[in-house]
């Protein structure tokens, strides 16, 4: 039987107080845990801030929607890793950005490297199915957040407008449509840490 860490074992219980008590302190200690590391990892792979930040929400989001599915043969950061990259690999293919690295040094709880088990496919004809499936997932916390968040989060992730383009849409200022959209996703990570139902 596989040895696990001390830390892969705490978060086996802390899974487990998640999916069966639906203890939202639970999802709050796994994403303090691993916000982090997946929003550098992230990071590392498009090279850019907003984005990141999205693609850190979006993994989660997916994670712990799936987190009844997770097996204990393997750590939860390996899977969480896993799932984080490849949403993020579906986003670099979507917009065919120019290069990313998975020379990331990425190791589990026992030290050893995580290895990303990549698909080999051609997303073309699923975009709009992952386009989709992204929208479904932000369609549980938008309607949550507070009115003037809500057009904001809307343009930036199912109409896909850059920082730029929604300052011209809202005639708002650049400054401003970056730091309230940075709010509007702090209060997504509530939601998705807690599923609560409102904020």
């Amino acid at each position: 039987m596989k040895q696990f860490s001390d830390k892969a074992l705490q978060d086996f219980n802390l899974i487990d107080r998640a999916v069966g008590d639906d203890d939202e302190k639970a999802y709050a200690e796994l994403m303090k845990r691993y916000k982090t590391p997946v929003y550098h990892m992230i990071l590392k792979m498009i090279r850019n801030v907003d984005d990141a930040e999205d693609l850190t929400i979006e993994a989660f989001a997916k994670a712990f929607k799936n987190l009844h599915k997770f097996k204990k043969d393997f750590t939860f950061s390996t899977w969480l890793f896993r799932i984080a990259t490849n949403n993020t690999i579906d986003f670099i293919r979507k917009k065919k950005l120019d290069t990313f690295s998975l020379n990331t040094s990425l190791k589990n709880d026992d030290g050893d490297n995580v290895n990303i088990d990549l698909e080999d496919q051609n997303l073309d004809p699923q975009e709009e199915a992952i386009k989709v499936q992204k929208i479904e997932l932000v369609h549980l916390f938008v309607g949550k957040l507070p009115p003037k968040y809500q057009r904001l989060v809307r343009l930036r992730y199912f109409e896909e407008l850059s920082y730029d383009e929604i300052a011209q849409e809202l005639e708002a200022p650049l400054g401003t449509v970056k730091a309230q959209l940075h709010r509007a996703r702090e209060l997504m990570y509530d939601l998705v840490k807690g599923k609560k139902d409102h904020i």
